[in-house]
């Protein structure tokens, strides 16, 4: 199916580069499937160009495929793990080509919290700490910054309420390498602890003693605040904009799963 020639390029699209790397981890049926109408690459420059400018759905440009049709789209590669199959693959490489093993032994746990928006509905709660309504990004990133596995909720559950999770996806990603999890003060206690051995992994609270308030710069800790920075680069998660937390879950993939391959085909090219 040929791409209309007339269509505009934006920023946004994917290059031909990341297109070849892309297609197989998005193909769910044949190109010549009588159920596909639209061409699979646009569909996903159209999920691109809202994950990276935050437009909602129905303002997407009409040059592009229909919004209807990229959200269903959408819907597909996140019922069938495609965008954590792509993200796992293309940490994997990014490791074995910064000269590590393709699994990590060591993590780190982090969460931000976005303002909430009406379709954020129930999900939405009030972090007293950020004086915030909103949701919480629980993530998890390899010692690079990689991230291996999330979770959403309220934005009043506690940290340490969502170690069990956090632990068993992270482990599921990383095929149970991880041995050791790097944390804040808001993961301490008993119960955070053992959620997190039932699952082969120790948690090390890392803090700066005779610091009283205001930012620092915790060993290891800044690794993951740089890569909740990279998502904040993304509009379309700059605030909760989703009914589900699936959606939510599968934009950050979708935006992760971007920069990672940009770097990773940018590092090759340049060693190359």
């Amino acid at each position: 199916m040929e791409t209309k020639p007339s269509r505009r390029s934006y920023p946004s699209d994917v290059t031909d580069e990341e297109w070849a790397f892309v297609e197989p981890f998005l193909t769910l049926i044949r190109e010549d499937s009588p159920q596909r109408e639209y061409d699979l690459r646009e569909v996903y420059n159209g999920l691109r160009y809202v994950i990276r400018t935050g437009c909602p759905w129905r303002y997407l440009p009409h040059d592009l495929p229909p919004w209807w049709a990229v959200h269903q789209q959408y819907l597909r590669w996140v019922d069938a793990g495609c965008f954590e199959d792509l993200l796992t693959t293309v940490r994997k490489l990014a490791r074995t080509t910064a000269g590590r093993e393709a699994q990590p032994t060591a993590a780190i746990y982090d969460s931000r919290t976005l303002r909430s928006s009406p379709e954020s509905g129930e999900r939405a709660g009030y972090d007293g700490h950020k004086k915030t309504n909103g949701s919480k990004v629980h993530l998890a990133t390899d010692t690079l910054g990689n991230p291996l596995a999330l979770e959403v909720s309220p934005a009043d559950d506690q940290d340490r309420a969502h170690v069990d999770e956090l632990s068993s996806k992270t482990q599921l990603a990383t095929e149970n390498s991880v041995e050791k999890v790097f944390v804040d003060q808001g993961y301490t206690g008993k119960p955070a602890a053992e959620a997190a051995e039932k699952h082969g992994i120790e948690l090390e609270v890392v803090k700066v003693e005779g610091v009283k308030g205001g930012f620092v710069l915790l060993p290891r800790r800044w690794v993951v605040e740089r890569t909740n920075a990279w998502a904040a680069r993304f509009r379309r998660l700059s605030r909760d904009y989703e009914r589900l937390e699936k959606v939510l879950a599968g934009a950050h993939f979708v935006a992760y799963g971007m920069l990672l391959l940009q770097r990773l085909l940018s590092h090759l090219g340049q060693s190359s």
